[in-house]
């Protein structure tokens, strides 16, 4: 029966694996993630909670759960309750019974959701912890080491993908805005030419065009662009 579970926890890893490595939107990774993985470890609950970096506090992500209460608990900061700790120390945390633990905050959403034990392990990258994932079980239950083993291998990979997606949005942002400053360049350029413009005065006539108009600065600028171009395709 142990290796029949333990196969089943296998195969979910590689599910999630595949899942992470896909063209799939995070958000659709991560719920993908807590369903598996409750499914394979018989979790009443799982979830990944992300850690704000600006309000240094851990809010629910991803949960299979429908339970609005849970869903919407408040976040905990760093070294609050048991995820809080698990962030602060960057190290897995078993509880035999979150419904008697004293460290464990939301003990009136534990006895209505009938949860008992959990395993909170973190979300870490190169040593930074980025979040944690919840297992819980409906009955008093002694993670194995296999098991947290198991689960922390799948927090690996989410922590990976999170990362990777954000240095591609970071990526993206650099170069939209590299794209942004040759267009304004460009811009700059045609009103100093056409109308005798410093660089400075060039620059602030479309930074003004734009707070007046509620534009970005690259719209300004590329209809600027636009006008010339059609201006010359007249001649």
């Amino acid at each position: 029966m142990e290796s029949k579970l333990l196969g089943e926890q296998i195969r979910a890893l590689s599910r999630i694996s595949k899942a992470i490595t896909s063209e799939h939107y995070l958000d659709d990774i991560l719920k993908l993630v807590v369903v598996v993985t409750a499914e394979a470890f018989g979790s009443n609950i799982c979830s990944i909670m992300l850690l704000d970096d600006k309000k240094k506090e851990l809010t629910i992500k991803a949960s299979q759960s429908i339970s609005d209460e849970y869903n919407r608990k408040p976040p905990l900061r760093i070294g609050e309750g048991v995820a809080g700790r698990v962030v602060k120390e960057n190290r897995p945390s078993a509880v035999k019974d979150v419904q008697k633990e004293k460290e464990y905050k939301f003990k009136d959403i534990a006895k209505k959701e009938k949860l008992r034990s959990l395993l909170c392990v973190p979300l870490a990258v190169k040593g930074k912890v980025i979040g944690v994932l919840n297992c819980y079980t409906s009955t008093p239950h002694d993670f194995t080491e296999n098991e947290e083993h198991l689960i922390s291998a799948i927090a690996n990979q989410v922590a990976v993908a999170i990362e990777n997606t954000e240095l591609i949005v970071k990526s993206r942002v650099i170069l939209e805005e590299l794209e942004a400053r040759k267009i304004i360049e460009r811009a700059k350029g045609i009103l100093m030419h056409g109308q005798a413009l410093t660089e400075e005065q060039a620059y602030l006539h479309i930074r003004k065009y734009s707070m007046d108009n509620r534009k970005t600065m690259r719209e300004v600028a590329e209809a600027i662009i636009l006008t010339e171009e059609m201006k010359r395709s007249a001649r």
